[in-house]
């Protein structure tokens, strides 16, 4: 079959992937330990599956609006007025399924050929993908393990040429767990002010902080009407198969999103709507549970990665992933991962699953029990243990 030029640039996300090959290996009948997908391991909230029971004998079950349910994108409003700080306004607000759609609807509404994007290296893989597949030209920013895997200012202001449409940032930032400072990202927006650019703020994760604070640019004056705000409910309340995403947009681009809402998807179910209404305007015990055990699991892991002989691991500000460098193994990230799977039966992904740079790191995802990260430290050390001793440093 001859396919369509476009698809031959496209990407995937190498996490599902490497679950693959893990459960594939279980069907064999080995015992492993998944640390690869960026997925909480609670369950949703016992108000937020409630409500939806309660909105499917309800009768929401039918068609909605593309862009959401009133109170829906009322909650959401009223909640980046609350935690973001700026005046967010509902109708503004549009809700996927999911938050990738807002990546893809926002490339392909805003770039053309030749036009230049630029993003996080390494970074989540659907950036580059999708800009690619929009038919820009991605440039990538390096995020470096010296610099706390934290954007360089004046490097990302010598990558802005006339070309640049849009720059994407990530914080708290996946796979790395890096967060920006409220100084970082008052520079991007100068820079976006200075070259009249866009700007996406994947801010997926930004109630999972443990050290320093959450800033919204669009809280910046100016910004609100040039920078698309991405979240969802997936990580913050451990609801990732129910697919829900939103993003709070310049006023020009909700039309755009809209038709594209309708040729794609037509709408986000309704129950699980009306269920992330009660996940918003709720009790938010859960997610502060959640995000306290995420802090203990974070020391521990972090404590153990840096007492394996070849490992370092810097301290991650937030998230859920650690991204050490196993350099000192004498392996690559690759071959790390590739071992760690096949031979200690621990699933984990390559730095070079986020991009082209990180190739002495793996991204390990923390979203796992405390029991479960202390038998994968303990099968890591036995097998990096058995690597020459002269690779190890």
């Amino acid at each position: 079959m001859r396919l369509a030029q476009r698809m031959h640039g496209i990407g995937t996300e190498t996490a599902f992937e490497a679950a693959a090959r893990a459960r594939a290996l279980e069907a064999e009948g080995r015992d492993i330990i998944h640390l690869e997908i960026g997925e909480p391991d609670f369950d949703t909230p016992a108000n937020i599956v409630a409500a939806a029971h309660r909105a499917l004998d309800e009768g929401w079950t039918h068609y909605g609006p593309p862009l959401g349910l009133p109170p829906l994108r009322e909650a959401i409003a009223a909640d980046a007025r609350l935690r973001k700080g700026f005046d967010a306004d509902p109708d503004h607000v549009v809700v996927t399924p999911g938050a990738k759609p807002i990546m893809y609807y926002a490339l392909l509404a805003l770039v053309e050929e030749g036009d230049e994007v630029i993003y996080p290296d390494p970074g989540f893989p659907i950036y580059e993908s999708m800009t690619r597949y929009a038919g820009g030209t991605p440039v990538p920013i390096p995020l470096r393990e010296e610099n706390d895997f934290r954007l360089d200012i004046d490097e990302l202001r010598g990558l802005v040429t006339p070309r640049t449409r849009m720059i994407i940032f990530n914080s708290p930032h996946n796979p790395t767990g890096s967060v920006l400072t409220r100084r970082d990202i008052e520079a991007i927006a100068d820079i976006a002010r200075e070259h009249d650019t866009l700007v996406l703020a994947d801010e997926i994760y930004g109630r999972i902080v443990h050290d320093g604070e959450f800033f919204s640019i669009a809280s910046l004056p100016d910004m609100a009407e040039r920078t698309i705000v991405l979240d969802g409910f997936s990580k913050t309340y451990a609801m990732t198969g129910w697919r829900l995403g939103y993003a709070i947009l310049p006023p020009d681009l909700v039309t755009p999103f809209s038709k594209m809402i309708i040729n794609s998807v037509s709408c986000t179910s309704s129950f699980s709507q009306m269920a992330a209404v009660e996940a918003l305007t709720g009790p938010q015990g859960a997610v502060e549970e959640m995000v306290a055990e995420f802090r203990q699991r974070r020391d521990l892991i972090v404590d153990g990665l840096n007492r394996i002989e070849g490992i370092r691991c810097r301290l991650p500000a937030g998230a859920f992933y650690v991204f050490p460098n196993v350099a000192g193994t004498g392996l690559s990230g690759a071959e790390f991962a590739n071992r760690m799977l096949n031979q200690a039966g621990v699933c984990m992904l390559a730095g070079t699953a986020f991009g082209q740079l990180a190739t002495d790191h793996v991204r390990i995802s923390y979203a796992n029990s405390q029991a479960n990260i202390r038998r994968a430290l303990e099968r890591m050390a036995e097998l990096v243990a058995t690597l020459p001793a002269g690779s190890r440093a």
